[in-house]
């Protein structure tokens, strides 16, 4: 999946529509230089992130944490490392949050 189709996903699991080329859901916007819009970009936020893995259940956690760990990330077999797992990226949380969640395409 490209950038843009994994933010997309995301958007869309958490009820995000897209309008005039940004996400929005019920007036939660943020105003900046440009204007006001909010657009998640999960692939490059870990803040973003972060919010999408507080959502999930502790039995899915566990299973995002695998698919994270040891198919996304391709780390060993065994114990698992947190100190490596603290550094998986933003692209590798949502890629893993997405194929946890049989939404990957």
């Amino acid at each position: 999946m490209t950038e843009q189709e994994i933010n997309k996903a995301i958007a869309d699991h958490f009820g995000y529509d897209l309008i005039g080329g940004e996400w929005h859901m019920g007036g939660m916007l943020v105003f900046t230089e440009t204007g006001a819009r909010w657009k998640p970009t999960y692939c490059n936020d870990l803040n973003a992130m972060h919010e999408a893995e507080k959502s999930l259940s502790v039995p899915t956690h566990s299973d995002y944490i695998c698919q994270l760990y040891y198919k996304t990330m391709g780390l060993g077999k065994g114990i698992c490392d947190w100190q490596k797992l603290a550094t998986a990226t933003a692209a590798q949380r949502a890629e893993a949050f997405l194929k946890t969640l049989n939404l990957w395409k």
